[in-house]
């Protein structure tokens, strides 16, 4: 399956215009592999995860421990394995199938690596707009507050009571400014 270009992007978000809507940017997060701040975190804590649960397994195979046993150790390695790499494919996979944009009217963004999502955040009453952009130019545009933590478990991909984050544009280059033209389409959309 193809990957959409710049291109694709601007053509995905016209199809969802208005008579009276002007795009005013589209584009896409980063591709390929991108590591975040949780991952300090995650990648020692998947290592020791899916060790010990292949470890468990190989024991018990190996020991001849009753099927039971050999059976329990299955359900934590298949998680062993999705949060040493599992969760990568998964946020490549989920970045690649989504765009955003913004036009003189609202915030898109559409995802979706089954199903089709889109989100549209009205220009006029979106109150919350922050911006957090590294040394190279690239940051995250957020549109409102979102759980407490939840930053950190971005780029995780589906995991159980993950609380969601709010909407953003995630991983664009030239974040600062993107983020100060959508501030003046707001003041101009009042």
């Amino acid at each position: 399956m193809q990957v959409p270009t710049q291109v694709d992007a601007q053509s995905v978000i016209r199809r969802e215009l208005g008579p009276q809507e002007r795009l005013l940017w589209a584009g896409q997060p980063r591709q390929g592999l991108v590591l975040r701040p949780v991952d300090i975190f995650m990648i020692p804590f998947s290592l020791l995860w899916a060790g010990f649960a292949f470890f468990w397994e190989f024991m018990a195979v190996r020991g001849g421990a009753p099927w039971f046993f050999a059976l329990w150790g299955i359900p934590f390695m298949v998680v062993g394995c999705y949060v040493v790499f599992g969760r990568f494919i998964v946020d490549m996979r989920q970045r690649a199938k989504t765009v955003y944009g913004f036009t003189n009217e609202r915030i898109l963004i559409i995802s979706g690596v089954l199903t089709r999502n889109v989100k549209s955040l009205n220009l006029q009453t979106l109150s919350d707009v922050s911006l957090s952009e590294r040394p190279d130019g690239s940051g995250t545009i957020t549109f409102g507050q979102g759980a407490p933590y939840s930053a950190w478990f971005q780029g995780m991909g589906w995991w159980p009571g993950v609380p969601p984050s709010a909407p953003a544009f995630d991983q664009i280059p030239r974040a600062k400014e993107i983020y100060e033209a959508i501030r003046g389409a707001q003041r101009t959309a009042t």
